[in-house]
């Protein structure tokens, strides 16, 4: 395969949108609609879908970033070596998760996804170590509500952090593509931006 099928096949890995197909599966067919961002990923599937059809979405949504990362990393780029390529098949899943050719570009968040993408890189790891870090930070113990600005919040901090941590400059080329992707993705969604909160663990 090419470099460029590479990046197609990603591409298209992520247009699949599973919360769409699992809300078929559970006849919840209105699950995304009802929902209050309209978001058809893992979230939505757990709160209108019920555990089965969330665990399943988050599984699926993890997997379709992951293997073709994971194949490209382990088949390809030895064969052909080509740093470059390596950012835009890492982003190709996120954006397709994002802009979905088979939705008509109406996608999700990309979350899940990404992290099937961080993961795709092992066993280098740290990119997904680093995103994980703040999710937990911005959850746990510098409390960011809502979800909205959590996730800016965490993507813009990873890559800050990956910045100063990652030394390979293709990986940190992917993740500030996935981020702006997402960052796109959010500030086009549907849900209404409510007022941003901060608290720290002990406040109440």
């Amino acid at each position: 395969m090419s470099k460029a099928a590479w990046i197609l096949f990603g591409y298209l890995s992520g247009s699949i949108l599973y919360a769409r197909i699992f809300a078929k599966l559970f006849r919840k067919e209105d699950m995304i609609e009802k929902s209050r961002d309209r978001n058809p990923g893992a979230g939505n599937a757990f709160m209108y879908g019920g555990f089965w059809c969330g665990v399943l979405t988050l599984t699926c949504d993890i997997l379709k970033g992951f293997f073709p990362v994971y194949l490209f990393m382990q088949y390809a780029l030895e064969l052909s070596p080509d740093m470059l390529s390596i950012a835009f098949v890492m982003a190709a899943p996120v954006v397709g998760h994002a802009f979905p050719v088979f939705y008509k570009g109406r996608g999700g968040k990309g979350i899940a996804v990404t992290f099937g993408c961080l993961l795709g890189l092992f066993p280098f790891l740290e990119p997904f170590a680093i995103l994980a870090a703040f999710f937990i930070f911005f959850s746990c113990i510098l409390r960011i509500n809502p979800h909205y600005y959590r996730t800016l919040a965490a993507y813009m901090c990873a890559l800050i952090g990956m910045l100063l941590l990652v030394k390979q400059p293709m990986v940190l080329l992917g993740f500030a593509i996935i981020a702006v992707v997402v960052s796109s993705r959010m500030l086009l969604s549907e849900e209404e931006k409510e007022k941003m909160r901060i608290k720290l663990l002990w406040m109440h």
